[in-house]
């Protein structure tokens, strides 16, 4: 049993109290818990200083609102008893907690700057890896663990051994770590419209996510993307709020399925082999003007709730643990600070019981320059409802801030209290105080055949066939394997971190091997067999297509990776003058175009007019065989448009309800490949 060095001169328990702000001497063989007589918004201090026999001498500044507990007095509480009702415990541990650990609990800090004595000493709450923070390159998931329980071991070390829990940006898989399941991004998912898929992939990346020890996932992403324009546009299922609410089956498939008679609103995880999940970004990140990042969504209540909020009542259902709050507006207000939304509609009218979380660095975006007005920036967040602060590096500023303005009046304790109630719940509804540490016996199914063998299956019913064949009547696809040579060209077709996108391995996503993996270019070869010469280059040139004779080529071109505002694109013309690289092989070889992207990009006339077929296949993860699956006649093809595709980009944003709509490709649309 840990004890303090305090507690092992302490005895049976006495109580006095403090009345005035003055040094306070005990005997070595006392032991006392002391309250404040005066209200929990004191901000007047008081010193203890005990003294042991051996002249030992412990100071303590305390504030009036914290009560001390001396001695071990919760070897029996309630709170660690697995079979007391989740709210019994939460009232028990709630009252036993100090203004510095209410604080300490509200603090999500970044591993960079984590340690065990930091998270024991200051009670904190939550620890995370931003964008690609990992403890090293190519790091397995048994390094992550390691670290993970490191930190752990420091919070079962604190005064009432409260755990943590680990959030990463597992989004599409546990993407965050070398040799994972990466599936496809949640545009392709939407273009699947198959909710029971979306469930078993967010069963799979719970699975490899504990294996790391990570016990909290920022999935899924509900929002509703009005305009491609906007750089997370990939991050939304779809355009369709009903779709996008049918892919909140993600949640279930990440935290398990509550039973029939629980409460609407009461966060749920099923079990070890589940994750905490978040919804985000709440509300209208997907609705923004002119779809800028972190932009003002401008639009009536009615419209907000009908198109943007809808997705988190299915969410809410379902037992989902947090909601992350938008870095966007609603018509001028930043929803950090937004109070009717956050309190009055997300945790009042909809129930929500669980966790509301900022998103990174949230409050230091509330003023110019950035990261000023800090002290303002918390009492903001918090009296508007935030219950956990994403720091994610200044912490001790932000626990300094707040406690002076909970002892100054300006954030009541009883606020305080709501945050750390819903704090404390979700860690008991998922278990962390009976299991803080990482479940090594997962380690062994991280990336296995199963897992990679689901993945394929996603990316073959995300694909979109979108044209095949310059006559209606003679399809060009699928491909004939009994050839004697084809080209296969562009960047695209053999770079396992374009074919993946943002959000894996690092923030932005990057270019090369950065997994394991198969590339489009791999799964041709692996398709097409020995007999076939399959000829790859990312660049060909006239000598080339004059020199050989092709049967076809597989011409694949696309985005680079981004995120979040590095992905805001006013003009979505296809990179890498991909244009001109279809137009080049297709106006000497039938071809195949493959379009890797996380949006709708602009298909000029002439492209469309000169390939022979071609596919949106997203940002389809790790798997590339899913799309030689199709492309072969394997499989029929399965995706249907789960966004507006534009003809130019002044059409947007687009209404598919509203009269002038005229796309090129319509919500819905896609091609199979037999007539």
């Amino acid at each position: 049993m840990f004890r303090t060095p305090m507690e092992k001169f302490l005895g049976p328990p006495l109580h006095a109290t403090v009345l005035h702000s003055s040094a306070i001497y005990l005997s070595p063989f006392t032991s006392t818990t002391f309250k404040s007589s005066q209200s929990n918004h004191s901000t007047r201090p008081y010193t203890l200083i005990l003294r042991s026999h051996r002249r030992s001498t412990f100071r303590f500044s305390v504030s009036g609102s914290d009560r001390i507990t001396m001695g071990d007095t919760t070897v029996n509480a309630v709170y660690k008893n697995a079979n007391e009702p989740i709210e019994s415990r939460v009232k028990d541990l709630l009252n036993r907690m100090t203004l510095k650990e209410k604080v300490g609990q509200m603090t999500q800090i970044e591993r960079k700057v984590a340690s065990s004595d930091v998270i024991r000493d200051l009670c904190i709450g939550s620890v995370l890896s931003g964008g690609g923070s990992k403890p090293f390159d190519n790091a397995t998931s048994a390094d992550w663990a390691d670290m993970i329980d490191g930190f752990q071991h420091g919070a079962m070390e604190s005064r009432l051994g409260i755990p943590i829990f680990y959030g990463s940006d597992a989004v599409h898989g546990n993407n965050n770590v070398y040799g994972t399941t990466v599936f496809p991004h949640n545009v392709g998912l939407g273009a699947t419209r198959d909710p029971d898929l979306v469930e078993r992939i967010g069963a799979v990346t719970a699975l490899e996510t504990r294996a790391s020890g990570v016990q909290y996932a920022f999935a899924p992403c509900v929002a509703v993307c009005r305009d491609p324009r906007w750089g997370r546009c990939y991050e939304s299922y779809s355009e369709d709020t009903q779709l996008v609410r049918k892919m909140t089956s993600l949640v279930t498939g990440l935290q398990g399925k509550p039973p029939v008679n629980h409460p609407n609103g009461y966060p749920y995880v099923a079990g070890r082999n589940n994750v905490m999940a978040s919804a985000k970004h709440y509300v209208g990140d997907g609705g923004t003007d002119k779809g800028k990042n972190e932009g003002n969504t401008i639009i009536p209540y009615d419209e907000l709730e009908n198109i943007h909020m809808l997705p988190y009542l299915d969410c809410i259902a379902k037992g989902v643990c947090t909601v992350m709050v938008s870095y966007s507006s609603w018509n001028g207000t930043k929803m950090h600070s937004h109070r009717h939304l956050i309190t009055d509609i997300l945790k009042d009218k909809l129930g929500f019981k669980g966790i509301v979380i900022t998103d990174w660095e949230a409050l230091d975006r509330f003023y110019e320059p950035y990261g000023s007005n800090y002290r303002s920036a918390v009492s903001s967040a918090i009296n508007a409802g935030i219950d956990m602060v994403m720091v994610p590096f200044r912490y001790q500023l932000f626990l300094e801030d707040l406690t002076y303005l909970v002892e100054s009046g300006e954030v009541s304790m009883a606020r305080i209290d709501d945050a750390v109630e819903r704090i404390l719940r979700v860690k008991f509804a998922a278990g962390l105080f009976e299991h803080p540490m990482a479940d090594r016996s997962l380690l062994d199914i991280v990336g296995s055949k199963p897992h990679r063998e689901l993945a394929r299956e996603a990316v073959r019913k995300s694909l979109v066939l979108l044209k095949n064949g310059k006559d209606p009547n003679k399809p060009f696809l699928p491909l004939n394997r009994n050839v004697k040579k084809i080209l296969v060209a562009g960047k695209h077709a053999d770079d396992l971190g374009y074919q993946c996108g943002g959000w894996t391995s690092t923030w932005e996503g990057t270019s090369g091997r950065i997994t394991i993996g198969t590339t489009i270019l791999d799964a041709v070869k692996q398709a097409i067999g020995d007999n076939v010469e399959v000829v790859y280059e990312e660049n060909p040139t006239t000598q080339t297509l004059s020199e050989h004779e092709f049967s076809y080529a597989i011409v694949v071109v696309g985005e680079a990776p981004y995120v979040e505002s590095g992905g805001d694109n006013s003009e979505l013309i296809i990179p890498f003058k991909g244009d001109e690289l279809l137009k080049l092989v297709a106006q000497e070889i039938p071809t195949l175009a493959i379009l890797i992207s996380g949006r709708p990009l602009v298909l000029e006339p002439s492209v469309l007019e000169t390939v022979d077929a071609l596919i949106a296949a997203w940002l389809p993860g790790t798997e590339g065989n899913g799309i030689t699956d199709v492309i072969f006649g394997d499989y029929e093809f399965h995706g249907r448009l789960p966004v507006s595709w534009f003809k130019s980009v002044d059409q947007l944003p687009m209404d598919s309800s509203k009269n002038s709509y005229d796309p090129l490709f319509p919500l819905g649309y896609g091609l199979k490949s037999k007539v």
